[in-house]
């Protein structure tokens, strides 16, 4: 497993730069696709690997959802259960075949078995968690509104006990040949769409086009430590194929909920604490929250407003495996609104004691910068 350190950044893999354009984003992974397929590569390992890793940079800045995931997050934000990446070759042809079209090279699903094959259309679903159930991993169900192959037909959109036959417009070839001067360019058939083949008697049921809308529930398993941003790729639950290829996926937006107590940077966890002045000024024992319940804190005399505790493994886990997170307390040292008479008398000899003079006429201190820069404190 290649960790998230040791990738390559995408834009460096396209050789584009960070706010590039979709046109060149497009067109850098044309470029360093086509240097690099398969088919002009034969046994050529690396380029394969550099084939693969620019598809799966391409997947992420040619999404501007991902895109964004990925310039805020870097490969956190795209990886973990809902990796971005492609099982085999036939996946990328499966996802970007139609940019190879009119080099010669296979790639838009033909090279897999039959003309116009393709890979089912993606769905995006969003799940909403509770930062306990973000840090300790759960499951949910997700219902999922999709198209699935025609019962009646079993997908192939034709009348059952009849079939596809081949299309006449390019004699069952998928593709037709143009001639513009002295150039002859090999285009897909307009009739069959590539496929080679039409359906003269179409399923009643699905009106030829081999599926039907559906509603399925499915479980989504979710790992602890997962963050606001990430997604989760469910392989082969988008939509059906067209022509016997593969169903799409299905991509599921993680969102964590603001918690009322905790607030959350990667995977540290920071709680605001209010003490009194007198804690702070001597010291004392305290009842913190935590993710797994409370715990007792010991803050010294002469803590400072805004000064850090931190408690080492109380925060958030990796979704990747790695160290878990701490949590971080945060002193908030609060003054009263209102004093009562025994609290202002205390307070006043303490002020005493401390040769400060905190008597109700003092000048403020916006009074005393007013003075000094009109010139009056002289």
């Amino acid at each position: 497993m290649v960790s998230m350190s040791s990738k390559r950044d995408f834009y460096e893999v396209l050789n584009v730069p960070r706010d590039a354009s979709v046109e060149d984003i497009k067109k850098g992974y044309r470029k360093l696709a086509l240097a690099n397929h398969p088919d002009r590569n034969p046994g050529d390992d690396e380029a394969v690997a550099r084939f693969k890793q620019a598809a799966e940079a391409y997947d992420v800045l040619g999404d501007s959802d991902k895109r964004a995931r990925y310039d805020r997050y870097g490969h956190a934000g795209v990886s973990g259960r809902g990796a971005t990446g492609f099982g085999d070759i036939g996946d990328i042809f499966d996802a970007f075949g139609d940019l190879f079209d009119g080099f010669g090279l296979f790639g838009s699903g033909r090279s897999r078995g039959g003309r116009g094959v393709r890979k089912g259309r993606s769905l995006r679903a969003a799940i909403a968690l509770e930062l306990h159930d973000a840090a300790t991993g759960c499951t949910r169900e997700l219902s999922v509104s999709r198209q699935e192959p025609c019962s009646t037909c079993s997908g192939s959109g034709a009348k059952p006990g009849s079939g596809p036959v081949s299309c006449d417009y390019c004699g069952g070839q998928g593709q037709v040949v143009q001639s513009q001067g002295f150039f002859r360019i090999q285009t897909t058939c307009p009739a069959c769409r590539g496929t080679g083949s039409v359906i003269r008697e179409k399923c009643s049921a699905c009106r030829g086009q081999g599926t039907s809308p559906a509603k399925s529930a499915l479980e989504v398993r979710i790992p602890p430590g997962i963050d606001t941003g990430m997604q989760l790729c469910l392989r082969g639950e988008g939509e059906a194929g067209s022509n016997g290829g593969p169903p799409g996926d299905l991509y599921v937006e993680i969102e964590v909920r603001p918690h009322g107590l905790f607030s959350r940077e990667g995977p540290d966890l920071t709680c605001r604490v209010p003490i009194t002045f007198t804690q702070a000024a001597i010291g004392t024992d305290l009842e913190v929250p935590t993710l797994t319940g409370i715990q007792h804190l010991s803050i010294p005399g002469g803590t400072q407003p805004g000064e850090l505790f931190r408690l080492r493994g109380r925060g958030m886990p990796d979704p990747q495996g790695g160290r878990t997170g701490d949590l971080i307390i945060e002193i908030q040292v609060e003054i009263p609104l209102r004093l009562g008479e025994r609290e202002e008398e205390l307070l006043r000899e303490l002020a005493q004691l401390e040769h400060t003079d905190v008597h109700p006429q003092q000048k403020s201190f916006f009074e005393k910068v007013k003075e000094y820069f009109s010139g009056d404190d002289q």
